[in-house]
């Protein structure tokens, strides 16, 4: 997967391009579907206010939150993806700094693990995974989340 990566308003003290990195192939070991090289994503590092806004225009929701995820491929469509051809845009993710940098204090973990972690989380919904509508699929989310963060060396953050 290519990922295009834009970095505004968080912190130059972590190299956050390598460990978007890192997580794009941690995600690939645990969700198989994410290694098609013909695969484009954005990620946006950010600030609040621009995921506030982002949050509002395109999922009516009217405040900031930790990464937000924009599909831009059914789960149909990317576990039907053929190896060969052009690329295929498989969405968009942005995190918000200081509501990932509030979070990361709270859970009294560094802010790189954090991001990492929400990384993953949106490179899973960008591939069809969900948590919201059953028990069951959060379950199974939960478990690649897990996995995925474990081959990067991180804790289990649940």
């Amino acid at each position: 997967m290519n990922l295009d990566i834009d970095i505004d308003g968080w912190p130059p003290s972590s190299d956050w391009p390598d460990l978007a990195e890192r997580a794009v192939e941690a995600a690939q070991q645990v969700a198989p579907e994410l290694a098609n090289q013909r695969l484009t994503a954005s990620l946006l590092f950010t600030v609040d206010e621009e995921v506030h806004t982002l949050n509002r225009e395109w999922r009516s929701k009217d405040m900031a939150t930790n990464v937000l995820s924009f599909p831009m491929l059914t789960r149909e469509e990317l576990i039907g993806l053929k190896p060969d051809g052009g690329p295929e845009m498989l969405g968009d993710l942005a995190l918000a700094y200081e509501t990932c940098a509030r979070e990361a204090a709270e859970k009294h973990i560094p802010l790189a693990d954090h991001a990492a972690h929400l990384i993953v989380h949106g490179l899973l919904h960008l591939a069809g995974h969900d948590h919201v509508h059953s028990d069951a699929e959060a379950d199974a989310m939960e478990r690649l989340e897990i996995n995925a963060l474990a081959i990067m060396g991180l804790k289990n953050p649940y």
